[in-house]
């Protein structure tokens, strides 16, 4: 499960991003957790539950939503249910840009936190008090709860990221190990959300399993709470000010406005839906959203090359970090079908009972941080090697490694698929192909996501770096939003659209992996003209 918000960027026309207090190496410098700050500590445990709260929740909203009332859920449509996980996971990482501005510009990272954790930590309050209110009623603070969580990640994910990164002033391997402890301790989050509240949500009532993410959330915002201020001192609590008055005045009054702005769009479009007064169309709203961002990563990139005063070499680069956006969408758009159709999947055709016990079907999405914790450090280990004897693949290669390994996972799922097919849906397929699957797109994320932030530091011109990484987080959600679109095609009352689905994601995966490794050398020689490494905190 990787961390794909783990750069803060500094922003043009700035004086300076928190300055470093006097004292600021009593924060930095100690050892007091593993060789590392104490500081780091605070940071690990917060993100931890975090995570624990977030890919606790996540599996479990489609097969709430898509359960029969009978059953406890909101009997949604399962394209319905798949399509507002889709936004949902979207606006996830399309908050995380305006958080981490607000934060720089107006808060401080270390208020942002805060902020976002209180917001998080409410959001799962009113999801957990829907239970209590009936099947109608509920819905009401249940979708709340969502949009609070939503604007709660964009404050946390961004900055909490970026004040690692000012743990290490002096930059190097140990900052490099320290986000590799910071990193562990999110996928550690994400395993253990999804067991625990996998359990308490399918075995003993919904609402229990997610009222647990939410008691994860309040253990992450009481750790930061009580821990922030004697481990990290005065870090991160200053926002970026400008050296005129009149600018520093501008820049608060454009910030407090763009926030005033948008919540009061977001309050005025929650009431009228609330009310009934608008009616909102998830699977239409997650058709015109991925439109709607294809024209922005494309007008975006029009402006940077006709407008962004670029010089050839630059030009050059950019056109590699087109090539790479359009490949990691193609490659989230199938990784992120575990919530929706992988999910679906596992709880109607997989056989899950051993020894009188019945598998969870959100334990399944648990592979995914397991691999990622055992492989991990196999891979790094694996890249570094591979260089030390001049064999080390291009960034070009190793994307397409992983979406060559991602449509393997994809291919076993059109086997198991037909074999359902052909029973009619009356046979329950060996759990062993949803966890074949899991452990292949897993190893195809550690070729290709790592990669991918690190391509974006390196080839983005200087001067848009922080826009470029915007653009990297706009592909994430962009395979959001189509994973949610596509992955309500897995039910029973529609066998035949299972093997169609998967065979087009595999076909997807591995034409794209066919094309990007075509053009390796090509891409290898445009990431050697000039190259010049951008100012980043990059784990």
């Amino acid at each position: 499960m990787t961390d794909k918000s783990v750069f803060e960027q500094p922003q043009a026309g700035s004086v300076t991003t928190d300055t470093p207090p006097s004292g600021f190496e009593e924060w930095t410098g100690d050892r007091g957790f593993f060789g590392h700050p104490r500081g780091l500590s605070t940071l690990f445990f917060t993100e931890m539950w975090e995570r624990f709260s977030y890919y606790g929740l996540r599996p479990l909203l489609v097969l709430f939503m898509s359960a029969t009332v009978m059953n406890g859920g909101y009997g949604f449509d399962r394209t319905e249910a798949s399509a507002i996980v889709g936004i949902y996971g979207a606006f996830v990482y399309l908050m995380s840009l305006p958080g981490g501005w607000v934060a720089d510009r107006l808060l401080g990272l270390r208020r942002a936190i805060f902020i976002g954790a209180c917001l998080i930590s409410s959001g799962h309050i009113c999801i957990g008090l829907s239970g209590l209110l009936g099947q109608d009623s509920g819905k009401i603070p249940f979708f709340l709860g969502l949009i609070l969580i939503v604007i709660g990640t964009g404050l946390l994910k961004p900055n909490i990221s970026a004040i690692v990164g000012d743990l290490y002033p002096e930059g190097g391997a140990r900052r490099d190990a320290g986000f590799s402890l910071f990193y562990m301790g999110i996928n550690v989050g994400a395993l253990l959300g999804q067991l625990v509240t996998g359990y308490l949500g399918e075995q003993v009532d919904w609402h229990v399993g997610m009222g647990a993410a939410g008691i994860a959330m309040l253990i992450g915002l009481t750790i930061y709470g009580l821990r922030a201020g004697k481990t990290l001192g005065s870090i991160g609590m200053t926002p970026t000010r400008e050296t005129d008055p009149r600018a520093q005045a501008r820049q608060e009054r454009s910030v407090k406005t763009f926030v005033v702005s948008f919540l009061a769009a977001v309050i005025i479009l929650f009431v009228l839906a609330a009310t009934g007064a608008m009616e909102l169309n998830p699977a239409g709203i997650a058709k015109y959203m991925t439109y709607a961002m294809v024209t922005m990563a494309a007008g975006f990139f029009a402006f940077v090359f006709l407008l962004g005063k670029l010089s050839a070499a630059e030009k050059k680069r950019v056109a590699v970090i087109v090539v790479l956006f359009a490949f990691a969408a193609i490659f989230w758009s199938a990784f992120e079908q575990a919530p929706t159709s992988l999910n679906l999947f596992a709880r109607d055709f997989t056989s899950r009972t051993i020894g009188g016990f019945l598998i969870p079907a959100t334990w399944f999405q648990s592979v995914n941080p397991l691999m990622i914790i055992l492989f991990a450090p196999v891979f790094a280990a694996l890249w570094v090697g591979l260089a030390k004897r001049g064999g080390d693949f291009s960034s070009p290669a190793k994307f397409s490694l992983g979406l060559f390994l991602s449509g393997l996972g994809f291919l076993i799922m059109i086997i198991a698929a037909n074999a359902v097919v052909a029973s009619g849906g009356t046979l329950l397929v060996s759990p062993l192909w949803l966890v074949g699957s899991y452990f292949f797109q897993s190893i195809g994320e550690l070729c290709l996501s790592p990669v991918g932030l690190s391509s974006m530091t390196k080839l983005a011109p200087r001067k848009y770096v922080g826009q470029m990484m915007g653009i990297w987080f706009l592909a994430s959600a962009l395979g959001n939003l189509i994973a949610g679109r596509v992955g309500g095609h897995v039910d029973p009352e529609k066998l035949e659209q299972m093997p169609q689905l998967f065979t087009t994601t595999t076909l997807s995966l591995m034409v794209a992996a066919g094309v990007i490794a075509l053009l390796i050398v090509p891409i290898r020689r445009m990431m050697r003209d000039d190259a010049v490494p951008a100012v980043a905190r990059a784990a």
